[in-house]
């Protein structure tokens, strides 16, 4: 009987192993249990019924056309379904402290116990609160229960804001917030680089990275040069003719993106919880490919933990 031949791995080999093996099983947490972002249209709270699991956080978005009615309205529905909810607070939605105590009080009464504090893509603000760093100050003074509030940042350079006013607005929220959810950037390289200046800044809150879900082309384009930032947002708007062509055939998905961060997600220094997806209501489409790329990384590190 021939004696089957011993396999044997260096140091270095095994260790590059162990790493591939933590790097997979990052990113399958990120993907169990990301957070979707959806906008108070009609229909939503159907889709979000028939195609999110209980257990996915949703964020409901404020919308300056709609007001901060429609996503409290949006929050309390889909509470009753069972879901954690997440509602956004546009700053340049807020009146004045009256207003801001009734959407606490409010928000109270439902049961929130997390909040998204934004500046809003109002041009002129409703009334007192011109950005983010003056609704979280007044939310501070005024009090509030909830256990957690989330602050936005942005990888690229703001279409509007200055750099360093983004990096001052940062330090001046930090203090009243528990994480950052950072916009839509594309280049994980650009995530990471930002990521770490934010916490060699001195900034230590966990992040969650923003990024689309999967999503035509069409909408992908037309939302990401109307909110898009720096560089991205630059190369969409010269390029949107090539990138039409150049997209999936079945429209956008996040498969890049997400294997160019699996390194750091894997690296417990930058702080990355994990996935806030820009869902754009497509629930569908972006459900089905989760399931397939946990099922694919489930396999994949059974394989591996077996072999």
């Amino acid at each position: 009987m021939v004696a089957s031949p011993q396999i044997t791995f260096s140091f270095q080999e095994v260790v590059a192993m162990m790493m591939q093996q933590t790097e997979k099983e990052a990113l399958a947490a990120a993907l169990r249990h990301p957070r979707y972002e959806v906008i108070p249209l009609e229909g939503i709270e159907e889709e979000v019924a028939e195609h999110v699991p209980r257990d996915i956080k949703l964020t409901v978005t404020a919308s300056p056309k709609k007001g901060i009615e429609a996503t409290l309205d949006l929050t309390e529905r889909l509470l009753q379904l069972g879901f954690r909810v997440t509602p956004h607070i546009a700053a340049r939605l807020v009146v004045d402290n009256a207003h801001l105590e009734d959407i606490l009080q409010r928000m109270d009464g439902m049961g929130v116990r997390e909040v998204f504090v934004i500046a809003g893509d109002e041009e002129e603000p409703a009334g007192e609160f011109e950005g983010a760093v003056d609704l979280l100050r007044a939310m501070a003074e005024v009090g509030h229960s909830f256990e957690e509030v989330g602050i936005s940042g942005y990888p690229e350079s703001h279409p509007v804001i200055s750099d360093e006013t983004t990096i001052q607005a940062m330090y001046e929220k930090a203090p009243y917030a528990s994480y950052i959810v950072s916009q839509i950037c594309f280049n994980p390289k650009v995530i990471a680089g930002w990521v770490r200046a934010v916490h060699e800044r001195g900034v230590g809150l966990p992040i969650y990275v923003g990024m689309p879900g999967v999503v035509s082309n069409q909408k992908l384009l037309h939302i990401s040069t109307r909110i898009g930032l720096g560089e991205s947002s630059r190369f969409l708007k010269k390029h949107s003719n090539w990138l039409l062509r150049m997209f999936l055939p079945g429209g956008y998905n996040p498969d890049n993106l997400i294997e160019g961060l699996v390194p750091y997600l894997a690296d417990p220094w930058y702080k990355i919880s994990g996935f806030h997806v820009y869902t754009f209501n497509e629930l569908k489409r972006l459900e089905a490919w989760r399931r397939e790329r946990l099922e694919s990384l489930g396999k994949a590190i059974s394989k591996e933990t077996t072999a």
